[in-house]
């Protein structure tokens, strides 16, 4: 690697973050090319179906492509999907050398760019800066490797851990800064996920309110059908029901209002919680965010299904009779905890934002028959 090659991958990283909130279920990608120390093309991948970052990054440059190096935070595709090869774009406009912030997690792709371009007489460097690369794609990488999105719990409670009052009273345990930050994490989610026991609590409609040109998909956990065909959620936007009843009634009802309702059943009667996460997968999602009350949360990590917690703590006491943040029913011994790994922490106006990592998620070989499944992708 040469002194200034991380300068370069930095800008192409800052490219690849404008996609943040558009790009999936594609990567967020971006590209510079810079020949002696002078950017003569850049890019960013915008929207599924558009031309990539380093189509973006060649058509900026033009003739000045050969000869140059090009930065980019994900290794160059190689297969016809939506657009073609960008491998072969890089060949084609002659670029002389190629430094990749990490090999695609796609299996389509999986190395075989790199080596289209070294055959072409290319030389190909990868692995600089790698960490913050798959961070900006955490979701696009689980989904190709696990076969499961990622998925970010965003929890809104007291400083004793309390979401709610005894009587179910939660609006609102913090501020509006953390309110509105929480947009932010929903803009770039492609789906948003709750039960139906916040649904008929709070009518939520958990749809974007900050400038976006994409909504996630609201998906609701109903097991028994409960959810109001009035409900705010289905006046507008897609919305995936998913449950464990089989009432055409009341299926029907809801389907007359726009929603989708797909049954998925568990051994005990009620939604498959792992189901839920692959046929998310299967439908290109990347990252889902959770926003629910303390029982669906509880599930949701016993059952290794949470992989990053947001909590928003404010500064104030409930008490012990409020109600938790999950319920994991009594543990009896310390090994049953849910251990975290601390990511960042940060005030966001009155309130604190902690953003967590759960050590302990299900094994990869448990969703192996989810992985020989073809991904979707580009």
């Amino acid at each position: 690697m040469q002194a200034a090659d991380s300068q370069w991958m930095a800008r192409a990283l800052q490219l690849a973050a404008q996609g943040l909130n558009t790009t999936a279920p594609n990567p967020r990608v971006g590209c510079v090319l810079v020949k002696g120390d002078e950017i003569v093309g850049e890019g960013w991948h915008v929207r599924a179906g558009e031309p990539h970052a380093e189509v973006h990054a060649l058509r900026a440059a033009g003739k000045k492509a050969r000869g140059a190096t090009a930065y980019v935070t994900l290794e160059p595709c190689s297969h016809h999907g939506r657009t073609p090869p960008c491998a072969d774009a890089l060949i084609e406009a002659g670029v002389a050398r190629v430094v990749c912030a990490m090999q695609d997690p796609n299996p389509q792709v999986a190395g075989q760019g790199i080596a289209r371009l070294r055959a072409a007489g290319i030389q190909v460097e990868s692995g600089l800066m790698e960490a913050a690369a798959r961070e900006l794609n955490v979701g696009f990488v689980s989904r190709m490797t696990r076969g499961l999105p990622w998925v970010r719990s965003k929890i809104a409670a007291s400083l004793d851990g309390r979401t709610a009052l005894a009587n179910g009273t939660s609006q609102w345990i913090t501020g509006a800064a953390a309110r509105q930050d929480v947009q932010h994490w929903r803009a770039r989610s492609c789906a948003v996920l709750t039960g139906i026991g916040t649904v008929l609590a709070d009518d939520p409609q958990l749809n974007v309110r900050i400038d976006t040109e994409r909504q996630p998909l609201r998906v609701v956990l109903d097991s028994t059908l409960r959810m109001s065909p009035s409900a705010r959620m289905l006046q507008s936007g897609k919305v995936l029901i998913c449950t464990a009843s089989q009432d055409a009634g009341k299926r029907a009802a809801l389907e007359l209002q726009g929603a989708e309702v797909l049954l998925l059943v568990d051994a005990a009667g009620q939604v498959d919680l792992s189901a839920v996460m692959c046929e998310l997968a299967q439908r290109g999602i990347n990252e889902v965010l959770v926003e629910a009350g303390r029982v669906l949360n509880g599930a949701l990590l016993q059952a290794g299904l949470v992989d990053e917690l947001v909590l928003y703590l404010a500064p104030q006491i409930l008490g012990d009779a409020a109600c938790g943040m999950a319920n994991l029913g009594e543990l009896l011994r310390l090994e049953q905890r849910v251990d975290l790994a601390w990511r960042d922490v940060r005030r966001v106006g009155e309130d604190l934002r902690i953003t967590a990592e759960v050590k302990l998620v299900l094994p990869e070989i448990y969703f192996c028959e989810m992985k020989r499944k073809e991904p979707r992708s580009e």
